[in-house]
């Protein structure tokens, strides 16, 4: 039970986290992963090497500190954790392990003097109230799942049936249940949770659905990236025929019904998830301008497919912008001057858009700057949240 007394000892411990949060999730995590290795295919190890997991973290563990006496001001964090979380399968009996770790991580790097046991019997009872809300939450979205027309809850065997090459970078891959039975109909701008063995090895990741899943099918499309294990084994080895295990559809990060002009901004493989909302929003007459920024022509994926929606959609207008090469709209970054020339003259717009962090932050300032309400400004992470430089 979370006693006032709890609160106030979390709330004063603020300024600490503040200052060694990340050296604290940092030890977290080793001590997790080495303590509880069954643990370690919930969690994308280069986001452990570069730091964004930790970083991730630190930033959850001090907002719920902060927001201790009034959880509604954590606003969407919430639900992305929840989201992810269930994309990933994360189930009760993790909880205790994660808090056991995470309480001898505050004791070790703390120091015993600062950790003291009253500091620690009240995370503790912080930790419980927040591992209740989630685990509630999650049980909630399995049953959803499970109960939805189409829907499942657990892994699902699904079968690679088709590869197609959509640049330098990226491949689209296309799974139908091994079962033959229907499929959940993702929202569009969802993503699906992804288990598969590599030597042996358990891995499980999330990827953006790409297409809305209208025909018995779920495609997404992955970027290959340096060094990844999981891209490339899906790009090089995984063959048509080969099976693996799906998690249901989540994601706040989905298409909302609105008569707005639709704006939709991606950069790289952050294409994947407008293409769906794009694929649901033409048929409704909504105007749809999509700007799409990719490193160079040979690098930008669904450029046949967006200009052949645009031929047969009247009201989609799109703008590509390349950093070098030719064959685009405008070569350089996405700007002001650029936006002012592709947006609708109006700024009450939804706008969505996706890409690496520094190009979201950009972009969220540039519409921001221009007078799009902040609320009307949408983004999503492809790895762990963190909150973009305001």
């Amino acid at each position: 039970m979370l006693s006032p007394e709890h609160r106030a000892i979390v709330k004063a411990t603020v300024p600490l986290l503040e200052t060694g949060g990340e050296a604290l999730t940092t030890h977290f995590y080793k001590l997790l992963l080495d303590t509880h290795p069954q643990l370690r295919p919930l969690f994308n190890q280069a986001h452990q090497a570069d730091g964004a997991q930790p970083r991730a973290l630190a930033n959850g563990v001090l907002m719920y500190a902060k927001h201790i006496d009034q959880l509604d001001a954590l606003g969407d964090l919430v639900s992305r954790i929840i989201n992810k979380h269930v994309s990933l399968q994360i189930l009760p009996e993790h909880y205790p392990l994660v808090g056991a770790c995470l309480l001898q991580s505050i004791e070790a790097v703390l120091g015993k003097h600062i950790a003291t046991a009253e500091v620690l019997q009240a995370w503790g009872a912080a930790y419980g109230q927040l591992a209740e809300i989630l685990i509630g939450a999650e049980e909630a979205r399995y049953e959803q799942n499970a109960q939805a027309d189409g829907g499942w809850r657990g892994a699902r065997e699904f079968r690679l049936n088709r590869k197609v090459v959509e640049s330098t970078e990226i491949t689209s891959l296309y799974f139908e249940p091994v079962d033959g039975q229907a499929i959940l109909l993702a929202a569009p701008g969802q993503y699906i949770g992804v288990r598969l063995y590599i030597d042996g090895q358990e891995h499980r990741r999330n990827y953006s659905l790409s297409a809305l899943a209208i025909d018995g099918h779920y495609r997404i499309s992955v970027k290959r990236e340096k060094g990844g294990k999981v891209s490339n084994y899906l790009h090089d080895q995984l063959a048509v025929g080969a099976t693996l295990e799906l998690f249901a559809p989540a994601g706040e990060f989905t298409l909302t019904d609105s008569d707005k002009p639709l704006v939709l901004i991606s950069g790289g493989v952050g294409i994947t998830p407008t293409l769906a909302m794009l694929q649901a929003a033409l048929p409704s007459g909504r105007p749809v301008h999509f700007i799409h920024c990719a490193r160079n022509g040979a690098a930008h994926g669904f450029k046949a497919q967006v200009d052949a929606l645009a031929t047969q959609y009247p009201q989609l207008k799109r703008f590509y912008c390349y950093e070098q090469g030719a064959g685009a709209h405008a070569i350089g970054r996405l700007d002001a001057d650029l936006l002012a020339r592709w947006l609708p003259a109006s700024c009450d717009i939804d706008a969505y858009f996706l890409g690496p962090k520094g190009f979201m932050s950009a972009v969220r300032k540039l519409l921001i700057a221009r007078g799009v309400p902040e609320r009307q400004c949408r983004y999503e992470f492809f790895g762990p949240a963190s909150a973009l430089d305001q």
